[in-house]
C-alpha cells in the first residue's frame, strides 16, 4: 500500500475503522436499548458486546473489499493477515482460568497476603492489582489479566462493591497490566513486535522500563487500596486456605506445564494450538479437578482480537505517516493518545516497519504504546479477557468506555510520570 496517497480501499478501511471505534464507545447504549425494546433484544444484545465490535466491523470491510475488489481481492487480504495473537490469547486464557492454575495462584496471593500487616481482604485485593499484573512479564499478559480479573471478580466484584470502586479498580487494573508486562522482552504484545528487529533483551528491558513500569503498578495499587481499604475490608470475601478446594499438586503442576509450554511456543500456532487439544483431553479425562473451562469468553475475546488484525491492517497509511518525524517527547504522547484508539501492539508494529529511527524514537513509541494500554477496551490485547470475565458485575452487565476511560486517567499520569521522569 502506498504510504503517501491513500487508495479507495484504505480511505474506506479508515472511516469504517472510526465507526468500530465510536461502536466500542456506545455498547452501553445498546444494553440499554435491550431493556427497552425487547422486541429486538437480540440484535442489541448483540450490539452491546464489545467483543463482537470489531469482528462485526472486519466483516463489513470484509464485503466491501469484496464489492470493491472482487472475491479474490478479498480473500487474499483476508489469508494475508497474521491470526496468531488471537489464537494465541484463546488458547493462554482458557488454559491459565483452569481450576488448577486459580487454585495455586490463589494458594500463592494468600500466602504472601498472611505477611502483610493488614486485613486479609486489604492485602489481597492489593496483591491482584500489583503483584499478578507483574506476573504477567513471565506468563504473558493475557494470562496475568485473566488470573487477576478472575480473583477481583469472585473474592470482591460480586459481593457489593461500589461502582465508583469497580471501575476505579477495572481502569487500574488494565493499565498495570499493560506496564507490567516491560519487565522482560517476551510477554507484553507491543513489546513482542520490536523486540528481535531492534535487539532488545530481558536486561534491556527491565533496565529501561520494567523497574520504571514496576515502581508505577506498585505505587498505583497501593493508592487505590488505602483509599478504598474500609470498602475493601467490608465487602471484600477473598477465599480463604480452609475454603480453598483440595488440588493434588500433580494435577496443578501439569496444568502449570501446559501453560509454561503455551509460553513458550506463543509464535508457533501448530504448536500450542496442538497442545491446547492435549490440554482439553487431560481436563476431560480428570473432571473430578476441572471447573468449567471459559470457552466461550475465549473465543469472544479471539473474535474480537481478530478484527482488530483484520481492521488494522489497512490503517499503516495514515499511522505511519503520522508517528515519523516527531519529537520523541511528543511522540510518546502522541502515542499514548494513538493506543487507546487503535491496539498497542499494532501501533508498535507499523513503528518498526519504519527504518533508520534513534534509540529516543524506539523508547518513546514503547513506552507511549504501553502507557496507554488502560484507557480502553481495545488499546491493549489483555483488556478484551478482563472485559468479558468482569462486565456480568456491572450494572446491565456492561462496562461503560467512558467510565474506564475516566477511571483509567489517573494510573495513566503515573505511568507517564514513571517513564517520562524516572
Amino acid at each position: 500500500m502506498s504510504s503517501t496517497v491513500a487508495s479507495t480501499p484504505e480511505i474506506l478501511a479508515a472511516v469504517i475503522f472510526a465507526l468500530a471505534v465510536l461502536h466500542t464507545f456506545s455498547t452501553k447504549f445498546f444494553a440499554h436499548l435491550a431493556h427497552i425494546q425487547p422486541r429486538h433484544a437480540g440484535l442489541w444484545h448483540l450490539l452491546a458486546e464489545v467483543e463482537v465490535v470489531f469482528g462485526f466491523w472486519a466483516f463489513v470491510l470484509m464485503l466491501t473489499l469484496f464489492l470493491l475488489s472482487g472475491q479474490g481481492a478479498a480473500v487474499d487480504y483476508l489469508e494475508g493477515r497474521n491470526f496468531t495473537e488471537p489464537m494465541f490469547v484463546f488458547v493462554v486464557m482458557v488454559i491459565a482460568a483452569s481450576k488448577p492454575i486459580v487454585c495455586t495462584v490463589e494458594a500463592a496471593v494468600r500466602l504472601i497476603a498472611s505477611m502483610i500487616p493488614t486485613d486479609r481482604a486489604v492485602a489481597v485485593f492489593f496483591l491482584c492489582l500489583a503483584a499478578v499484573p507483574l506476573l504477567g512479564s513471565f506468563i504473558t499478559e493475557p494470562a496475568a489479566m485473566t488470573l487477576a480479573a478472575l480473583m477481583l471478580r469472585d473474592g470482591y466484584f460480586r459481593h457489593g462493591l461500589s461502582t465508583r470502586l469497580k471501575y476505579a479498580a477495572i481502569g487500574m487494573l488494565f493499565v498495570n497490566i499493560s506496564i507490567g508486562g516491560t519487565l522482560t522482552h517476551f510477554a507484553a504484545p507491543p513489546v513482542l513486535m520490536v523486540a528481535s528487529k531492534w535487539q532488545w533483551d530481558t536486561l534491556f528491558m527491565f533496565s529501561h522500563f520494567g523497574w520504571k513500569a514496576g515502581s508505577a503498578v506498585v505505587f498505583n495499587a497501593v493508592v487505590l487500596t488505602w483509599f478504598f481499604r474500609r470498602e475493601i475490608a467490608e465487602k471484600g470475601k477473598p477465599q480463604s486456605a480452609d475454603e480453598a478446594p483440595a488440588m493434588p499438586r500433580t494435577v496443578a503442576g501439569i496444568h502449570v506445564a501446559f501453560l509454561a509450554a503455551a509460553v513458550v511456543f506463543a509464535h508457533h500456532p501448530v504448536v500450542f494450538m496442538g497442545l491446547f487439544l492435549f490440554f482439553l483431553g487431560y481436563t476431560e479425562a480428570y473432571k473430578q479437578y476441572q471447573g468449567r473451562l471459559i470457552l466461550r469468553e475465549g473465543l469472544l475475546v479471539a473474535f474480537f482480537l481478530a478484527g482488530l488484525v483484520v481492521l488494522g491492517g489497512l490503517q499503516q497509511w495514515w499511522l505511519q505517516q503520522t508517528l515519523t518525524g516527531v519529537e520523541p517527547t511528543l511522540l510518546y504522547f502522541l502515542a499514548t493518545a494513538l493506543t487507546a484508539v487503535t491496539d498497542n501492539a499494532a501501533l508498535t508494529y507499523l513503528a518498526s516497519l519504519v527504518e533508520g529511527v534513534s534509540p529516543e524514537f524506539k523508547y518513546a513509541i514503547v513506552a507511549g504504546a504501553v502507557t496507554g494500554g488502560g484507557l480502553t477496551v481495545i488499546a491493549n490485547a489483555p483488556n478484551p479477557a478482563g472485559f468479558a470475565i468482569l462486565k456480568s458485575t456491572f450494572d446491565d452487565e456492561s462496562i461503560s468506555p467512558v467510565g474506564l476511560l475516566l477511571a483509567a486517567l489517573p494510573p495513566t499520569c503515573v505511568a507517564i510520570f514513571a517513564f517520562q521522569a524516572l
